[in-house]
C-alpha cells in the first residue's frame, strides 16, 4: 500500500510510519519541515495546495494528522493558530482526494475523543454518547476544545468525496514509551512524587495503549464497513486517581502527592498549558469497534501501564 501521512512528522504519526515502514509499505509524510527519515517526507504548508498533492493522486491510504499541538494556553493567538492549522488543513487535504484522478479509497481523519462531554455518569460511545458544550460543571473556556473538533469533523465531512470512505478518529490520548507525549509528561510527575490526584480524582482518564493504537488503525482499513466516527479508546477509563495510583505502582514509586484544583490551575500555567487536560472528565468507550469483532491487547490500564514503564525503562537505559 501507499500510505500518506499530512501532518505525520509528531509522535503519532511518526508510530505509524515507523511500524508501515517495517511492513514493507511505502509511506509518505507530509511536514512542514522535512527531515531524514525511514521513509520520504515531502514538503507542504498544510494552508495551500502544491507540489504535495501529487502523493494524493493513486494513494491507498491518507490519514490527516495535521494539527498545531493543544499543549498551550489559549491565549487568542494560539486558540485561532489551533483551531485553523486543523480547520485549513483538513479542508486542502478533502480538496486534494476530492480532485484526484484516482482519489484514494480511504481517508482516516484524526479527530479528538475531547468532543465528548464532561462527564462522570457514564460511558461515550458513539451513538450515545454525549457531545460536549453545554456539560453541567463544565467550565466556560472548555467549550473551545468541542468546538474545534466539531469544526474538524464538520469540515471533512463535508469535502469527502464519496468514492472515499471517510473514518473519523475519535482518540483518546495515546500512551507510548518514547520522550515528548502525554505519558512521558504523566510519568514525569510520578518521577518528582507528583502523582496525586488532580482536583476530586473523579475525572476519568481514557487512554489507549500505543500498539492497540496501531492495530485499531490497521483493523479499521481492512475493515471497509466502517466509516464515519470512531472512538479509539480503551474499553476501561478509570478515574484519574485510580489511574495515576496504578501508574505509580507500575513505575515503583510509593508516594503521589496530590493536588487541588487551584494547584492544578497554578501548575498549568508554569507549564504554559491549560488545566482542562487534566481535569476534564473523558469517560469514552470504543463501541464500533469492539461491536465489530477488535480486541483489544491492552484492555486494561494495569497491564498497559506495566508494559509502558518497562519499556521506558529501555529508552532511559
Amino acid at each position: 500500500m501507499k500510505i500518506v501521512i499530512p501532518g505525520g512528522s509528531g509522535q503519532v504519526g511518526t508510530l505509524l510510519a515507523r511500524h508501515w515502514q517495517q511492513a514493507g509499505h511505502e509511506v509518505v509524510i507530509l511536514s512542514r519541515v522535512p527531515r531524514q527519515a525511514p521513509w520520504r517526507t515531502v514538503a507542504w504548508d498544510a494552508e495551500q495546495p502544491g507540489d504535495w498533492v501529487a502523493e494524493i493522486d493513486g494513494a491507498d491510504v491518507v490519514i490527516n494528522l495535521a494539527g498545531r499541538t493543544v499543549n498551550c494556553r489559549y491565549t487568542t493567538k494560539h486558540r485561532r493558530q489551533i483551531y485553523q492549522s486543523r480547520v485549513r488543513s483538513t479542508e486542502i487535504v478533502g480538496r486534494a482526494i476530492a480532485q484526484a484522478r484516482r482519489p484514494p479509497p480511504l481517508w482516516l481523519q484524526a479527530s479528538t475523543a475531547t468532543i465528548y462531554g464532561h462527564r462522570y455518569d457514564a460511558p461515550n460511545d458513539e451513538a450515545t454518547g454525549i457531545i460536549g458544550g453545554s456539560t453541567p460543571d463544565a467550565p466556560e473556556h472548555w467549550r473551545f476544545s468541542v468546538e474545534v473538533a466539531r469544526s474538524w469533523e464538520v469540515i471533512a465531512e463535508r469535502t469527502a468525496p464519496a468514492s472515499t470512505r471517510l473514518v473519523l478518529l475519535r482518540s483518546a490520548m495515546i500512551m507510548s514509551p518514547d520522550r515528548g507525549g502525554i505519558f512521558d509528561t504523566l510519568l514525569w510527575l510520578v518521577r518528582l512524587g507528583l502523582g496525586g490526584p488532580a482536583g476530586n480524582g473523579r475525572q476519568y482518564v481514557s487512554w489507549l495503549h500505543d500498539r492497540d493504537f496501531v492495530r485499531a488503525i490497521d483493523w479499521l482499513i481492512a475493515h471497509k464497513e466502517l466509516a464515519g466516527a470512531v472512538n479509539l479508546a480503551a474499553p476501561n477509563p478509570l478515574p484519574y486517581k485510580d489511574f495515576m495510583r496504578i501508574l505509580r505502582r507500575a513505575w515503583g514509586m510509593p508516594i503521589g502527592l496530590p493536588a487541588t484544583r487551584w494547584m492544578v490551575e497554578i501548575g498549568a500555567w508554569l507549564m504554559r498549558t491549560e488545566s482542562e487536560l487534566a481535569l476534564k472528565s473523558r469517560r469514552v468507550i470504543p463501541g464500533r469497534i469492539t461491536n465489530a469483532g477488535f480486541n483489544f491487547d491492552f484492555a486494561d490500564w494495569e497491564a498497559a501501564a506495566q508494559d509502558l514503564c518497562r519499556r521506558r525503562k529501555q529508552v532511559d537505559a
